[in-house]
C-alpha cells in the first residue's frame, strides 16, 4: 500500500544531514582561528631566525675584532665590562619585528667568547587589566 508521503526514514535522513551541516559550520570557525594563529607563529619563527642569522654574522665580525668599529651591519655594538665574570663584553640588539628584539650579550676572554645572553625581548611592557575589582580587602573585612 503506497501512501505517497514522506516516510520517517526520509525525515530522519534530512535531520541527520542538517545536523552534519551545522556541525561542519560550527567546527569551521575554530579551524580558521587555529590557522591564523599557526600562520602568526610561522611568521614569528621566520623573523626570529632572520634576526638570529644577522646576530651570528655580527658575532663573527666581533670575533674578528670589528667590534671596535661600531656599527656593524647597521647595528650598534656597545662595549663594556662584565663585573660578574671580570671580562670585557659587548652587547647589541637585532630587531625581530615591531614588538620584539633579539638581545645578545657576549663576554670576550683571551681568544674565547662566552654567550651571556641570547634571547628574545618584548619591547612593550605588560599592563594588567585592573578594570574589574575582584577583591577589595576594605569591604571584605568590614563585617568582622
Amino acid at each position: 500500500m503506497n501512501r505517497g508521503g514522506i516516510g520517517s526514514a526520509s525525515i530522519m535522513l534530512v535531520f541527520v544531514v542538517l545536523c552534519l551541516v551545522i556541525f561542519a559550520i560550527i567546527s569551521l570557525s575554530p579551524a580558521l582561528t587555529e590557522r591564523t594563529l599557526a600562520n602568526a607563529e610561522v611568521q614569528l619563527i621566520q623573523e626570529f631566525y632572520a634576526a638570529d642569522a644577522i646576530a651570528e654574522q655580527i658575532l663573527a665580525e666581533i670575533l674578528a675584532g670589528a667590534y671596535l668599529y661600531s656599527p656593524i651591519m647597521g647595528i650598534d655594538v656597545i662595549t663594556g665590562w662584565n663585573m660578574q665574570f671580570f671580562v670585557p663584553m659587548v652587547y647589541f640588539t637585532v630587531p625581530i619585528n615591531d614588538t620584539m628584539v633579539l638581545f645578545v650579550e657576549i663576554g670576550l676572554d683571551a681568544g674565547y667568547y662566552h654567550i651571556l645572553a641570547w634571547q628574545m625581548v618584548n619591547l612593550h611592557e605588560w599592563v594588567p587589566d585592573e578594570s574589574i575589582n575582584l577583591f577589595d580587602p576594605d569591604t571584605f573585612f568590614q563585617g568582622w
